[in-house]
């Protein structure tokens, strides 16, 4: 797991208004635990405001006492102790008050906004970008301490601002810039030289406004961020026993006290402003303080009588983030658009959405979280959010479409809106959650006043009344001030009926002119205004509602990424999945796509993803992805598989899985297995690549006459894993391959020949004679493990099968196969001299050598363009995996490039690299082998590369791209006859190995290329890496003395040695011998 690059803080606390939005939002902030936006020892509380009033202040002295009480008790104290702050990083996150434009109100409104970088996808809130704002950028190397953070603004710290904390003391604001326009609705600090603040405007006079410019033009804002020392943060804490602040703690108020309103900008942090005296302090209202609060008056100069005395003496300073940007979220329409959109000469944002015909989206709008079937037209500056809508639909400008279902839309059609809020809400009456459907112009304001200058739909309320037949005395009661008589509080929205369940229809109806029965039936319905609307906010059932249409909508893009090929990664949607308990959706999902697939690349892609949706629900438990899969309870669907019965194999897959979800271990197991039918997929895809294996009969040879096949071996320069199924066939390969002798001679070699007994004798061992396996196969039943790559002569078996000298499965026996078409049996000897897990390419080119000398012997042709493709098709039956480029460098001669496009079925095309004349003894002499003593763990590496490569990491797509590039230039360079471009290839291939295969590189062999490094131009270890051969490619010729002694000084080596290496100009050579003969 990746180091916690931000602040690791010990808690962190999410107010918000009402009791029974807790649970749903403490919900929301595990959800990001798990996510690891948040670290992991984190304590995370969701903590209801003692009072609905108690203000920014109250809130915060209520949730640090909260806080403070839970890491005493973790401390094992059983008072609540200051001690527990020195060593806290600790951070509160207001939610503030109602929000009209989002029933989970500003922390939780949705942004137009998607990481791609994430590792978990998921919606983007806003308390998500100020959770990272303030983890990443404004946190980091801060001291122990409180931060406090608003989540009523939009906020932009582009990049992370240089912060000094040395010696700090005191508090701290954090500020951006803003206009003097913007600064006379909102607050600006007054600061000095020093950078301390000498006051807080809010609303300031154009005098005050104007003492606030900075030389840049503009102004200071008050963004809702605070920093407190621990000093500060300990006298605050003191104050839930001292009367009147204890009141704005749940302690205080559960001991009687009344409660009292507190702003943390106007009232904790004012006196600390260097110009406030303490006569205006004690004497001044706090802007948060609204009509009907005066009554607290007497609390309050007590309250702030107690803050002077406790902070006076503490330093105010204010950090400026001159890049940044904030916006205050306000309760107009027309703002909150403007938010949410981009301006108009750019595209639509489609975010987290199926837009089944996005043309009809114009330029300057956005949809988020939402299924758009259909024709639905979406203008400029519109938004349309949390929706599943089924067209034809047209929504003009300026309009916001919240929270809309599928059975909403016809009341949509034939409507042309613009202008409008439409939203459909989860409310809770009784334990009872129901849907209320509200609308409201664009242009309509909350507060004003109906007689004064209010309106409603974006008319005047005179002539929304004549218009609809709808009286005052309809929405408001009789004795119902003028002031009071406005938007928020008309009883405008039905509720409930005993007839039927209101619907959009129920509002919709009031953009038309005077109805009958749709007056009648509105009248005739329980109605509710948006104040009391806003008490009943179900809050829970509404994020479960848009996380279920975020995995809905995931269904789709699952399908679309699948199905078209797109190298997008769905990790990140899967451990969404996961973490939030909707993998049943994906699941299903996967298994339709594999079970549908025409195409075995796409099925095998499915099948991948279940695999990894699997290990994500482990959630790290229960063993290592890597490991077998050949458990007879998965046997039946692997099966349907290997016949092609690809939908028959996928259903029975998921009714096995189903056995194996009870524990992690379990699970493990079962995402090996998906894996392994994974496999069978890629191997039938592969086999196509079997229409490129062409032979041509010969005259057989007499009985014991020899057939022997020598190769060289071969080192890839560069291109490597792009070669590997599926990556080849998927996104296409290029790899530059050399083929070598090793210290003079072709270390890799086969014989065959025929024989009178109808048997096949194996034998692998060295060319000097040292044997390592002999067996003989009398029967059919002999070579039932060809398949099992670590079975004695497994290579040898396939390769029998795969040249068609012997059928299996067949009715006919071993002895019946081998003496009806070949008069007798078979003799094949195979030999390498070089080590296991040499990283040059042995066990593919002996597959080569093997299948010429079978061929041969069995009285046919190949050629070499057919043996690349036969290589291929043999170790799928081998189920060893692997790609082309092994055979390619060893079986074709010299310097040469082999490519492969991304298409079915597979084939290869070698284009041998001229080079200029004398270069390649030029490149013997300093081409070097240096046996690194580690051997290599090719399959571990394979499955990991295939894991990675299935779940389309953006590093993984982006390096195969890279790896295919600089095949093409290493080619160049070949041409070009420079070694000092060759080298940056080289050096530039093993960074990109490397990233393919993280722990290719062990720490010897990290330590030998360290101590060559001044020597070469550069350096790789050849294949897959983690072990084998290292070759070199050294500035000056003939160093092999030399480097002998550099390695000799260097610790930690052990068993190394060093190989002169030539390339190989005439390739695999093919001798006839007779029986007498020694080959």
């Amino acid at each position: 797991m990746e180091r916690w690059q931000g602040v690791d803080w010990t808690v962190i606390v999410l107010t918000c208004q009402y009791k029974h939005s807790v649970y749903a939002f403490q919900k929301e902030l595990e959800v990001r635990q798990k996510r690891e936006q948040v670290p992991r020892g984190t304590i995370l509380l969701t903590v209801e405001d003692p009072e609905a009033q108690v203000g920014s202040g109250g809130a915060t002295l209520n949730a640090l006492l909260v806080a403070a009480e839970h890491l005493s008790a973790q401390a094992g104290y059983t008072v609540v102790t200051s001690d527990v702050l020195h060593s806290a990083w600790i951070l509160i996150m207001h939610m503030g008050r109602d929000f009209p434009f989002d029933d989970c109100g500003r922390a939780f409104t949705c942004l137009p906004v998607a990481d791609p970088t994430a590792q978990v996808e998921s919606l983007t809130c806003n308390l998500d970008v100020l959770l990272h704002i303030m983890t990443h950028k404004l946190g980091r190397g801060s001291p122990p301490g409180v931060w406090v953070c608003s989540t009523d603004m939009i906020l932009s710290v582009p990049t992370s601002p240089e912060i000094c904390w040395d010696d700090f003391q005191g508090a701290r604001v954090f500020s951006l810039p803003g206009s003097v326009t913007y600064a006379r609705d909102h607050g600006v600090y007054l600061i000095d030289s020093q950078g301390l603040v000498r006051n807080i405007f809010y609303r300031g006079s154009e005098v005050q406004i104007q003492q606030c410019v900075r030389p840049d033009g503009k102004v200071p804002l008050v963004s809702g961020i605070v920093f407190f020392s621990v000093e500060i943060a300990e006298r605050l804490l003191a104050t839930h026993v001292s009367p009147p602040l204890d009141a704005c703690t749940y302690m205080g108020l559960d001991s009687g006290a009344r409660p009292v309103q507190l702003s943390l900008f106007f009232d904790i942090l004012l006196c600390m402003a260097r110009d406030v005296n303490r006569e205006s302090f004690l004497a001044g209202c706090p802007p948060e303080m609204g009509q009907g609060d005066t009554d607290q008056a007497w609390g309050q100069r007590n309250a702030r009588a107690v803050l002077w005395k406790e902070l006076r003496d503490q330093p105010l300073s204010l950090a400026y983030i001159p890049d940044g940007t904030y916006e205050y979220m306000t309760s107009s329409a027309s703002a909150h658009l403007r938010i949410l959109t981009l301006p108009r000469d750019l595209s639509a944002q489609i975010v987290h959405s199926q837009v089944e015909k996005p043309q009809f989206l114009e330029a300057g709008c956005s949809v988020v979280n939402s299924l758009l079937e259909g024709e639905v037209h979406l203008g400029p500056g519109s938004v349309i959010q949390h929706c599943q809508l089924q067209g034809p639909i047209h929504v003009g400008p300026g309009c916001l479409l919240l929270g809309l279902d599928r059975a909403s839309s016809s009341a949509l059609h034939g409507l042309a809106l613009h202008d409008l809020i439409l939203q459909g809400h989860h409310i809770l009456l009784r334990d009872t959650s129901i849907r209320v459907f509200t609308l409201i112009g664009r242009q309509d304001n909350w507060q004003s006043p109906a007689l004064g200058n209010g309106t409603y739909l974006n008319v005047p309320w005179t002539e929304f009344f004549q218009r609809t037949g709808i009286r005052d005395g309809d929405i408001w009661d009789v004795d119902a001030s003028p002031a009071e008589r406005c938007l928020l509080t008309a009883r405008l929205f039905p509720v409930f009926s005993t007839s039927w369940s209101p619907g959009p229809r129920d509002v919709l109806w009031l953009l038309g002119s005077r109805g009958g029965d749709s007056l009648q039936a509105w009248r005739a319905a329980w109605r509710m205004s948006w104040k009391q609307i806003q008490l009943h906010l179900d809050q829970a059932t509404t994020l479960a509602s848009r996380r279920t249409l975020f995995f809905q909508q995931a269904q789709g893009k699952v399908r679309r990424v699948l199905e078209g090929h797109q190298d997008q990664s769905l990790l990140p949607l899967i451990r969404a999945a996961t973490h939030e308990g909707c993998q049943g959706l994906l699941l299903t999902t996967l298994d339709q796509v594999a079970a549908q697939a025409e195409d075995p690349g796409v099925a095998a892609r499915a099948l991948a993803c279940i695999a990894d949706v699997l290990g994500c629900m482990a959630g790290g438990h229960g063993g290592l992805r890597s490991g077998p899969a050949a458990n007879q309870e998965w046997a039946l669907a692997f099966q349907y598989l290997e016949r092609g019965d690809v939908a028959r194999g996928v259903e029975e897959l998921a009714r096995e899985r189903t056995k194996w979800l009870g524990r992690p271990a379990l699970l493990v197991r079962a995402a090996r297995h998906y894996e392994g039918a994974e496999q069978i997929l890629i191997r039938q895809a592969v086999m196509s690549a079997c229409r490129f294996v062409t032979t041509e009969p010969v005259e057989p040879l007499p009985l014991g006459h020899w057939v022997v096949v020598e190769c060289p071996a071969r080192v890839d320069f560069s291109g490597g894993w792009s070669d590997t199924p599926p990556i080849t066939y998927e996104h296409g390969g290029a790899v530059v391959d050399l083929a070598i002798l090793v210290d003079g001679r072709r270390p890799i070699g086969a014989k065959a020949r025929r024989i009178m007994e109808p048997e096949l004798r194996l034998s692998t061992g060295t060319h000097s004679g040292e044997v390592f396996t002999a067996l003989v196969c009398q029967s059919l039943e002999d070579l039932q493990d060809y398949c099992q790559p670590h079975a004695p002569g497994a290579l040898l078996k396939a390769a029998f099968i795969c040249a068609q000298i012997v059928q299996l499965p067949s009715p006919k026996s071993l002895q019946t196969q081998l003496r009806h078409g070949f008069g007798g049996g078979f003799e094949l000897h195979t030999w390498s001299d070089l080590p296991h897990g040499s990283g040059l390419g042995t066990s593919s080119i002996l597959a080569g050598a093997v299948l010429a000398a079978l061929h041969r012997a069995a009285g046919r042709t190949v050629g070499t363009q057919a043996l690349i493709h036969a290589v291929l098709h043999l170790e799928q039956m081998l189920t060893t995996g692997g790609g082309w480029q092994d055979q390619v460098g060893g079986l074709v001669p010299g310097i040469k490039i082999g490519r492969s496009r991304p298409q079915l079925p597979l084939k290869v095309k070698v284009e041998e690299i001229s080079v200029p004349a004398d270069f390649i003894q030029i490149l013997n002499e300093h081409l070097l082998l240096v046996y690194t003593g580690k051997t290599r763990l090719a399959r571990n590496l394979l499955q990991d590369v295939l894991r990675n490569w299935y779940a389309r990491l953006p590093a993984v797509v982006d390096n195969a791209q890279a790896l295919i590039r600089n095949a093409e230039e290493c080619a160049q360079a070949f041409s070009q006859g420079s070694l000092p471009l060759l080298g940056q290839c080289l050096t530039q291939y093993w960074g990109q190995k490397k990233c393919m295969a993280p722990g290719c590189e062990p720490l010897a062999v990290r330590r030998m290329m360290d101590a060559l490094k001044p020597y070469v131009y550069g350096q790789s270890l050849a294949g897959a890496g983690g072990g084998g051969f290292l070759y070199l490619l050294t500035k000056e010729p003939q160093q092999k003395e030399v480097l002998e002694r550099v390695l000799a000084k260097t610790e930690g080596l052990e068993k190394y040695s060093i190989h002169l290496v030539e390339v190989d100009t005439q390739g695999f050579s093919l001798q006839l011998l007779a029986s007498d003969t020694s080959a």
